[in-house]
């Protein structure tokens, strides 16, 4: 099928710089396509779908001075963009209303809400 065919090929690059523990203490990405070189990022989720598998590789790092108050914001950000994700990959509206409703919880408990 001509739809199927790769047109085009998009690199995104991943830095992480580790101190003599093996603990990152600095981490840089780039993406060509979105006009990103070398940008700061103090945490990171990258999900990959094995489709022989049927399971989830993933990597989740951060680095050592990223503060516990940015990291429950990451986590809270990150839940939110899951649910929207979901809900436009499955058209699965009623669950990610629940998700939301989950990551308003989540602020909440986490004293994290804009003011």
């Amino acid at each position: 099928m001509e739809e199927d065919k790769i047109a085009k090929t998009s690199k995104i690059e991943i830095n992480v710089g580790t101190n003599s523990n093996n603990v990152p203490v600095r981490m840089k990405w780039s993406a060509e396509d979105g006009n990103i070189n070398n940008q700061e990022a103090g945490a990171m989720f990258l999900s990959l779908w094995d489709p022989r598998e049927k399971n989830t590789m993933k990597i989740d790092l951060w680095t050592k001075d990223l503060s516990i108050e940015e990291m429950k914001q990451f986590f809270h950000q990150t839940l939110l963009t899951m649910a929207d994700t979901f809900e436009k990959s499955t058209g699965e509206t009623l669950i990610t209303e629940d998700l939301r409703d989950y990551c308003y919880h989540f602020a909440e408990k986490m004293k994290i809400m804009p003011e």
